[in-house]
């Protein structure tokens, strides 16, 4: 049973705070920036993808035969071979139904690691001559092992996690509310992961669910077909005590698209909206959702004006699709804030983390739970892919939907 709480108007010109969002800020970042000039090659004739391919191996070639030319031919079949093994790798996935990424761009961000291989082969010449060739192998051999797993095993090993966090007031005889989160999905095409996703729904048997965003992949954002399947998907996603939804970042969750997915669906999207939850005895909750513009000062704005000002003793949830908000969410009793959008990563390095998070935090909160002033952080890793010329790829880094224990 839900107690609707009205959403919170729009501010008006003249009022405290930002009137408008920048809509664009996500885009003007440089990682976008750099997605997009990788993703040109995607619609590039022919051509100019056999053309920046027979350059780069062109001037490997010239390279190596100013530093060793008895190894120069040799050095250059070596990677000549792996390009061609990666894009034959690239070119199945489609075919065999993992995953949907355009061939070129894909390769040349993919090409980029093995280059640096090659120059870490270069700078051993003067010392190991008749090594390089042997450790350029097994690097680039390594290489393989780890696309193939990274595009072929991990992204499918969607698995649950389980999460504990306290919940004030709740009588010790009651069970805890069990609620399940689920982020980034980024649908290309139904596949054997959001075949997976509906099973660990079904295992998880939880009383509320709740989504933050992100539901087509970046390179779908607008293609009907992806948008008739995750219709297809979320349209199975049910709860005792309803399932509830925020949008993504808006170059994913398009305005003009994305509040279509829910039409006439039982999924209750919350835009700058709060709902109170009564879950049976004692169990009671407070959701807040807010669409994400990624402009902080607009968001924070619409929050202070959503959150309650004090704690009344009613348990609080912000949904929201970006860790960003986290240093301004802790300043309001808000007892759990879930959202999503890092990925993790996708790729981490083993002792260091995300390589990437696309966060202006950064990797302050790149993963997992976060305890501050009060307010319990959860990041999750996600469920789906980056698109456009971002490699299907996940390392370190599986993806996951979290169950979280409240009580």
């Amino acid at each position: 049973m839900s107690n609707y709480v009205s959403p919170m108007p729009e501010p008006e010109p003249g009022q405290t705070g930002p009137s408008r969002p920048d809509m664009g800020i996500l885009e003007n970042r440089w990682l976008h920036k750099v997605f997009l000039f990788f993703t040109w090659f995607e619609t590039a004739p022919l051509w100019v993808n056999l053309g920046w391919l027979s350059l780069l191996l062109a001037g490997h070639l010239g390279i190596w035969w100013r530093v060793a030319p008895a190894r120069a031919a040799a050095m250059t079949l070596l990677l000549a071979g792996f390009i061609g093994l990666d894009a034959g790798l690239l070119g199945l996935l489609p075919r065999l139904g993992r995953s949907y990424g355009r061939l070129y761009s894909q390769l040349l961000v993919m090409v980029l690691p093995r280059l640096a291989v090659m120059g870490l082969a270069w700078l051993l010449v003067p010392w190991w001559p008749a090594w390089s060739w042997w450790i350029s192998l097994a690097l680039q051999t390594a290489g393989t092992l780890a696309y193939g797993w990274g595009m072929w095993i991990e992204p499918h090993r969607l698995a649950l996690t389980t999460l504990k966090v306290a919940m004030p007031g709740r009588p010790v005889d009651s069970p805890p509310i069990r609620l399940l989160h689920l982020s980034d999905i980024h649908l290309e095409r139904l596949t054997g992961r959001e075949a997976r996703l509906l099973q660990l729904i079904e295992q998880a048997q939880a009383d509320l669910i709740v989504i933050t965003g992100d539901y087509l992949n970046l390179s779908y954002a607008a293609d009907p077909q992806a948008m008739a399947q995750v219709r297809q998907l979320l349209g199975k996603i049910e709860a005792p005590y309803g399932v509830y939804a925020t949008l993504g970042s808006p170059p994913v969750d398009l305005p003009e698209v994305a509040p279509a997915h829910f039409d006439h669906l039982p999924i209750r999207l919350l835009r700058q909206e709060a709902v109170e939850l009564d879950l049976g005895p004692g169990r009671r909750l407070r959701l807040l959702g807010l669409d994400c513009t990624h402009d902080m000062a607009y968001d924070a704005h619409r929050l202070a004006a959503l959150a309650p000002a004090q704690a009344d003793g009613l348990t609080t949830l912000l949904l929201y699709h970006s860790p960003e908000l986290m240093p301004v969410a802790q300043q309001y009793p808000i007892d759990l804030f879930l959202c999503g959008h890092t990925h993790g990563g996708q790729v981490r390095i083993p002792g260091y983390g995300a390589v990437l998070t696309s966060s202006c935090t950064g990797k302050r909160y790149e993963m997992g739970r976060y305890d501050e002033n009060g307010t319990t952080l959860y990041v999750s890793r996600g469920i789906g892919l980056e698109g456009m010329c971002a490699p299907r790829i996940r390392l370190f880094c599986p993806p996951e939907v979290t169950l979280v224990l409240l009580g």
